[in-house]
């Protein structure tokens, strides 16, 4: 099982403090502009043990990990549609293109460090149910059910990369950098 597919903690204190931590990891990162942090200025700052830390995340990668999946959890993924309801592309795409550049300095970190990787998967990982409905809502029972998958894979991870490149090269307009997601993944779409 990934570590973004785990069960929710139910204890409300084991929530508490999981979320105190991912947020001091948070503030740690964005405050400095790096994930050149140590487990210790975490617990400091989440007011916990370096063991707590070690208990509850493993390691400052799972701990940096995590922080990147929770923001994007619980300020991205709400943002966007129930694609049942109909799709605003635009809104949907500025959502997730705001979300990247309001906490910049954060995914930038995240995104240059040495949990690089893990994050990109994990926010594909998240992304992809997305652009799945996404897929389905556009092209009905046009597609099989792989070809559904694959090709909500191939635009995550694509939008995903695009992304990645314009958060580490300072993510200035949101606006302008959503219209041109759309416009490439419109081409993509029109292909036959």
């Amino acid at each position: 099982m990934n570590l973004h597919e785990a069960e929710p903690v139910r204890d409300p204190r084991v929530r508490r403090t999981r979320a105190a931590v991912l947020r001091a990891a948070f503030e740690l990162v964005t405050e400095r502009g790096t994930t050149a942090i140590t487990v210790s200025e975490i617990a400091e700052a989440a007011d916990v043990s370096r063991r707590v830390v070690y208990q509850h995340f493993g390691d400052l990668d799972t701990v940096l990990l995590e922080a990147g999946l929770d923001l994007a959890r619980r300020e991205l993924l709400p943002r966007l549609t129930n694609h049942q309801e109909g799709v605003d592309a635009r809104a949907e795409t500025l959502a997730v293109a705001t979300h990247f550049a309001r906490h910049q300095v954060f995914y930038h970190a995240l995104l240059t460090g040495s949990c690089a990787f893990a994050l990109d998967r994990g926010l594909i990982s998240l992304l992809l149910p997305v652009n799945r409905q996404a897929v389905e809502h556009l092209h009905g029972d046009r597609l099989t059910a792989q070809a559904a998958d694959d090709l909500a894979a191939f635009i995550t991870g694509g939008a995903g990369s695009f992304i990645t490149a314009w958060v580490v090269d300072g993510a200035h307009d949101p606006e302008a950098f959503t219209d041109r997601l759309i416009a490439v993944i419109s081409l993509l779409l029109e292909v036959r």
